[in-house]
């Protein structure tokens, strides 16, 4: 196996790491990734008892019927978890706005930029199967904006 230089360490972090962007603790997501799956699980088994309720005592072809069509008239609830984004990608976005705030220099800002992009191939994202959709989307709009700004 090849040895890796520090510049091919350095390009692989920036996009196989991930870090959390949901705007929380990740360490709260160990506790509320189960939470939140078992809130409409719950939720969609309380709906089927409480509606399958109406069907104790004798049995009729109308009650079933209605108590079937009210059954599959509301999607049952459901949650999904959002993936984290590369480590790139959030130096990235982090540059970005502290350039947009002023915090940072104008050139100094654009020159950062374009080194954290040239570890990575900021130009084609959708080639890289690491990436989420929501990021490449994200990506594609930033280089559209620093086109116009002519940020980087």
């Amino acid at each position: 196996m090849k040895r890796k230089t520090p510049q091919e360490k350095k390009r692989l972090s920036y996009v196989k790491d991930h870090r959390n962007n949901y705007g929380e603790n990740d360490k709260s997501s160990r506790r509320n990734i189960r939470r939140n799956k078992q809130f409409p699980n719950s939720a969609n088994r309380r709906r089927a008892q409480t509606t399958l309720a109406a069907l104790l005592g004798s049995p009729d072809d109308l009650r079933a019927d209605a108590v079937e069509e009210r059954m599959n008239g509301r999607r049952p609830k459901r949650w999904q978890k959002f993936p984290d984004a590369p480590l790139g990608a959030i130096v990235d976005s982090t540059l970005q706005r502290r350039a947009k705030m002023g915090t940072a220099e104008a050139e100094s800002a654009a020159a950062r930029l374009r080194i954290v992009r040239s570890r990575f191939d900021w130009m084609a994202p959708s080639d890289n199967p690491l990436l989420p959709p929501f990021i490449v989307r994200r990506v594609r709009s930033s280089l559209a904006e620093d086109h116009e700004t002519g940020c980087a």
